[in-house]
């Protein structure tokens, strides 16, 4: 993401900004999947369609969402489907910029959670600290980066809504401030109690998420990971990274050096500084 946006998004004083996802909307589309990757001029990579027909398999490098694919059971005769959009939950306390030694992640003021490519080290150590598996390394790239969905942290700062959400037909996502959505979220759970499990997942998984979901599946049978603390995940990142050998911090010095002629050789041969 360019300076720009970073100083736009910082210099507005806006409410943090949330989604909710009701699940029980979603037909499987896939249009904020392709929506994901025009805006975010992503590639695609090789794969392979596989049971449930969800493609690709998982998240990666070129892929910041997604749309899993879970076949009910019990449906006799007919084939009956549940989808669920997978992305990064922006967490209000991201345990990635807890980790990162450099600060390349940071939590803007609007909710995204916004990585700094400029400052990798390449440590990967928010890949081991995000409890949703998030983070995705360029392992096929001679200088690679980390990736993630960033939730159009510059269509926000333009006043603009994600794209993701803005192509959705059905309805699926609902934007708006972080508490409206939670309202918005404990409402459709109080005025239809039969239709919705009685969770708000990320309502206070990992400290709270920025991305919401209501169900009417169970979340454990739809793949999510249901045993999060409900604690601010920070602490407990903390807690393990002190365990870490010094000698560690000469290998972020090294990392670090290794970055800088990386960046320089990249802003060089481009002829262009950051925007």
């Amino acid at each position: 993401m360019s300076r720009r946006y970073r100083e736009a998004d910082m210099a507005n004083s806006v409410a943090p900004k949330g989604v909710l996802l009701d699940l029980t909307r979603c037909i499987g589309c896939r249009g904020c999947q392709v929506a994901c990757k025009e805006w975010n001029q992503r590639s695609v990579k090789k794969t392979r369609i596989t049971d449930g027909f969800t493609n690709p398999p998982d998240l990666n490098s070129e892929c910041y969402t997604r749309i899993k694919f879970h076949e009910r059971d019990g449906q006799e005769d007919r084939l009956g489907w549940d989808f669920t959009k997978v992305q990064c939950m922006h967490c209000q306390d991201p345990a990635c910029a807890s980790a990162c030694p450099v600060g390349a992640f940071i939590k803007t003021p609007a909710g995204p959670v916004v990585y700094r490519a400029e400052r990798c080290i390449g440590c990967r150590y928010c890949m081991i600290a995000c409890p949703f598996q998030v983070p995705k390394y360029e392992w096929e790239k001679v200088s690679p980066l980390v990736q993630k969905c960033t939730f159009c942290a510059d269509r926000i700062a333009a006043g603009l809504i994600p794209a993701c959400i803005k192509v959705c037909p059905a309805g699926v996502m609902y934007y708006d401030d972080r508490q409206k959505v939670l309202a918005e979220a404990e409402r459709r759970l109080q005025e239809k109690p039969g239709k919705y499990v009685d969770h708000i997942y990320g309502k206070e998984e990992g400290g709270g998420t920025s991305w919401m979901y209501i169900s009417a599946i169970p979340f454990e049978q739809l793949g999510f990971n249901t045993k999060i603390p409900k604690v601010a995940l920070p602490d407990l990142t903390w807690d393990s990274l002190a365990k870490i050998p010094y000698a560690v911090g000469g290998l972020a010095v090294l990392l670090s050096i290794i970055a800088y002629l990386r960046n320089r050789g990249n802003s060089t041969s481009s002829g262009k500084g950051e925007e």
